[in-house]
């Protein structure tokens, strides 16, 4: 009598707080691991699957994802997790929020939320959840009920749309955001929201930990003086030109602005999305020292990781923050070698061909934002990082235990026994080139196009379902909604 579902064997097991890989088998009942050791007897399992010593690596946590921004949710869903399977992601947090975009539609989550669970459920290969964005003030007062019945514990601000639209200037920011006349979305709202999210924390004080504020942190303000400088000038182009257009101190200010009103308002879980400079990365490190009792974590995209303004492939590179030059992308590496950088995403969001570029083509200020890449999240890592000296323990816990934390994802983020059955196998031998048309996301173009990796995911799991084999996407969808308030 068989008393495994299903047994991984000769694998080397990476975990985030031992310094070397473990040479084990790993065994799988009812979606959840239920032993790890060397030499498990194989006629205990129902279905046995041979590593052949690759690196197993805890399914990776992508906490930042934009299902449903460019394309229905429903399709993103379906492609955008097969996509996402293939870079070793079994898990994704997706920001989601009224407004245009997404559903374009307003009102209250009350109404809307129902029908991102309706359009996404039983389409995903992977599990998934989703991080929420008051947009008005009447979202604030449903921050409660978000939390106690869909178990969403993570909110989200986007700083720059007080007066800068999503791919530049924006003049009517209430039809872009579907507010109500009257409202507006500034530093004020902010403030309210902060407080509205800290309310929720006192409410519950068992869930505190896990219900945190992100914010996104570019300032309106400096954007909108500066792109009218690039533009006018005519000198720069292409992706430098949008660099330009949104400089790295506007980063740095509003990663300040944010740290103030997380003081005032004594909100202390803050996470500071997809800081792109230097400058960012400097303010955000002053910031904490300055409030030690805010429990800042910082976050970067694999994208700001590999790409600079000349390396990435074209117009398909422009994303908020933008590609930084060379000189960022190095100091990026150098704080997350050092310890300050908290977990790495892809910021993926799939944007078609024919909705990123606009008329001319070569005009980056008429391009779409945002880009795919969970495709690449940990081989991207795993390239640049061993390269780099950084440690795969270290990598483990940048793209699974510190985001499944923080985010309240129980039983994820670990290879150990109890948890989900969430595995990526690892070849850390082989190269390759990076080609869009590999990718089973829809997006017909990828910034990293040509860029050689030296490590490959073969193999993913999600709760012991093997839905990624020999690097192709197979069987039907298994992903689900996963609440994180204990439901």
């Amino acid at each position: 009598m068989t008393s495994f579902d299903l047994l991984l064997r000769d694998v080397r097991a990476v975990h985030h707080d031992r310094p070397e890989p473990e040479a084990v088998d790993i065994a799988v009942t009812d979606g959840r691991i239920a032993r790890i050791a060397p030499g498990i007897d194989p006629a205990q399992a129902a279905s046995i699957v041979d590593g052949g010593g690759r690196l197993a690596f805890p399914g990776v946590v992508d906490a930042h994802q934009h299902w449903g921004i460019y394309n229905p949710l429903a399709e993103d869903t379906a492609s955008e997790s097969r996509a996402s399977a293939q870079g070793g992601v079994t898990t994704a947090l997706t920001y989601m929020r009224t407004g245009q975009y997404y559903l374009n539609q307003g009102g209250p989550y009350a109404d809307f939320f129902p029908r991102v669970l309706a359009a996404s459920e039983g389409r995903s290969y992977i599990d998934y959840g989703f991080h929420l964005a008051p947009m008005m003030s009447g979202h604030i007062d449903e921050i409660p009920e978000l939390v106690e019945r869909y178990g969403v514990t993570s909110f989200k601000i986007f700083m720059f749309y007080g007066s800068h639209g999503l791919h530049g200037r924006s003049a009517d920011q209430n039809s872009f955001l579907m507010i109500p006349e009257g409202e507006r979305y500034d530093y004020a709202h902010f403030e309210f929201v902060m407080r509205g999210v800290q309310a929720a924390r006192e409410r519950h004080p068992e869930l505190a930990d896990r219900i945190s504020l992100s914010l996104h942190c570019e300032t309106a303000e400096i954007m909108s003086a500066y792109t009218r400088r690039v533009e006018e000038a005519g000198v720069l182009r292409g992706l430098e030109a949008y660099h330009a257009s949104r400089p790295p101190h506007s980063e740095g200010l509003a990663v300040s602005i944010a740290s103030y009103l997380a003081h005032e308002t004594g909100l202390p879980t803050i996470n500071l999305l997809h800081l792109s400079s230097a400058k960012a990365l400097d303010a955000a490190l002053r910031m904490a020292e300055a409030f030690p009792h805010i429990d800042f974590r910082r976050e970067v995209t694999i994208g700001h990781l590999l790409a600079d303004i000349t390396t990435a492939h074209g117009l398909g590179g422009k994303v908020n923050p933008p590609l930084r030059p060379r000189e960022d992308v190095e100091a990026l590496w150098g704080h997350l070698l050092d310890g300050k950088v908290d977990w790495v995403v892809s910021d993926h969001a799939c944007c078609r061909d024919e909705l990123k570029f606009g008329e001319p083509r070569d005009d980056v200020f008429l391009a779409k934002s945002g880009f795919g890449g969970a495709e690449y999240l940990l081989p991207g890592l795993l390239t640049e990082g061993r390269r780099r000296g950084l440690p795969l323990s270290r990598a483990a816990a940048l793209t699974s235990w510190n985001p499944a934390r923080r985010f309240g994802l129980d039983g994820k983020g670990a290879l150990a026994e109890g948890y989900d059955a969430d595995v990526c196998l690892v070849d850390p031998d082989a190269t390759w080139t990076v080609r869009a048309e590999d990718s089973q996301s829809t997006q017909e173009y990828t910034p990293f196009e040509g860029f050689e990796l030296t490590a490959r995911v073969t193999d993913t799991f999600v709760r012991g379902e093997h839905v990624l084999v020999d690097g192709k996407v197979t069987g039907t969808p298994h992903g689900r909604y996963v609440p994180r308030a204990g439901h």
